[in-house]
């Protein structure tokens, strides 16, 4: 198979679990869109979006 394939099924795979463990938890998923814009989604389906003010390293 081809690698980049294979990896990129792995990170499609990492997303999906990522989504169970949030819908188990009633917690929610942060991952940044296409155009850059980070977002919260929630097990609900409800995507908001991160305000980078909001968005800091520790």
């Amino acid at each position: 198979m081809n690698r980049v394939h294979d990896l990129g099924k792995l990170i499609k795979l990492t997303g999906d679990r990522a989504k169970l463990d949030a819908k188990a938890n009633g917690t929610y998923i942060v991952y940044k869109t296409p155009d850059g814009q980070f977002v919260k989604e929630y097990s609900n389906g409800e995507v908001e979006r991160i305000n980078e003010q909001d968005i800091y390293h520790e």
